[in-house]
């Protein structure tokens, strides 16, 4: 199975403290590792450690630079992945974390490697699935989303992760101000749709777990077209689970609709996928959750989403990132303005 392309690169990561310091913490760990960057995540940096007896490990740290340190607590995200061992919903094993930042510059976490498909494109969801299979993935994205929804926090060890009530308030206000903090010039769409949002908030029926980035790639998948592991906890809290349903959507191509403007997870596209309201069912069907107001929850991803990539470009335009190349900061600065007129449509269609 294709695995994750890789860049190699040294400067994030201080190889010899951290052969030593896994040697040390992680059962069976023998160094020496070879680090690779993981390409793809403009977040937290994801290194594969691979060793000489062939074990693999992923490894998690911050970006590099002045970061906005809640969007990148690795040792947070270490302590959701671990209570989620016991459940239901597909992890990566979770071996380590370390607050000691005389190893590497930065708290990490690591993992075991989770061999599996990651779909970002059409060509790979073609190439490696077929239609039956495909409509498989589709059906297990939602399963995996109602069962992470069905979980008690309490009973896991996470019912102090955050703040239960009010979590639209919350992200308005946490988005917004991490808006102001990065920008470099004014976005009018941006603050009209937190106007709209903020003026429009829906009722919180339920408080679950939340993922906060719940889409197609940030699951690794395996043949028969499951979940093997869920990808990149680091925004995960307690809130809303209607706002996991939006983001999925909100990043959902539907079979034949227009790519150009999309930031991820083209794969969709494929034929063989369910569409956005076949998704939409099954959740309601799986979850019994009432999903009347679920255009205002697509709309608040897309404008959050506008929201992180301006943190991004800013990222980028610091040259803070290990692949800073990916994306020129022009790109990131269109699809902020794509992604808040997108939720500015959302909305229209929401009473």
């Amino acid at each position: 199975m294709p695995t994750t392309t890789t860049t190699t690169i040294t400067s994030p990561i201080d190889e010899r403290a951290v052969d030593r310091w896994l040697a040390g913490h992680v059962p069976g760990a023998q160094p020496p590792f070879r680090y690779t960057l993981i390409a793809g995540g403009r977040s937290n940096l994801t290194f594969e450690a691979r060793a000489a007896d062939g074990r693999r490990l992923v490894l998690r740290r911050p970006p590099l630079g002045q970061v906005l340190q809640s969007a990148h607590d690795v040792l947070r995200e270490h302590r959701i992945v671990s209570a989620l061992a016991s459940t239901p919903v597909p992890v990566a094993p979770a071996l380590a974390g370390c607050d000691d930042l005389a190893v590497t510059g930065a708290p990490f976490c690591v993992m075991e490697f989770v061999e599996g498909a990651v779909l970002r494109e059409v060509e790979d969801a073609e190439r490696q699935y077929d239609e039956a299979h495909r409509a498989r993935i589709g059906e297990a994205l939602v399963d995996v989303l109602a069962d992470l929804h069905a979980v008690d926090p309490d009973a896991v060890g996470l019912g102090s992760l955050g703040r239960r009530e009010a979590y639209v308030e919350r992200q308005l206000r946490r988005w917004h101000a991490q808006f102001e903090g990065s920008k470099d010039q004014d976005v009018p769409a941006v603050d009209e749709a937190h106007r709209r949002l903020a003026e429009r908030v829906p009722v919180q029926r339920r408080t679950t777990l939340v993922h906060g980035d719940f889409r197609i790639d940030n699951c690794l998948l395996g043949p028969d077209g499951g979940v093997r592991a869920v990808l990149d906890w680091e925004l995960c809290t307690l809130g809303d689970p209607l706002a996991d349903v939006g983001l999925l959507l909100m990043y959902w191509v539907d079979p034949g609709e227009d790519t150009a403007t999309v930031l991820t997870g083209t794969a969709t596209a494929a034929p063989g996928f369910p569409d956005r309201a076949a998704l939409a069912a099954r959740y309601a069907e799986r979850s019994g959750a009432d999903i009347s107001d679920l255009d205002y929850y697509v709309a608040l991803a897309s404008w959050k989403l506008a929201c992180v990539f301006d943190g991004i470009r800013a990222r980028y335009a610091a040259g803070v990132m290990g692949d800073k190349d990916v994306l020129s900061v022009d790109t990131c600065r269109a699809q902020v303005q794509h992604l808040a007129q997108a939720a500015l449509t959302h909305l229209e269609r929401h009473p």
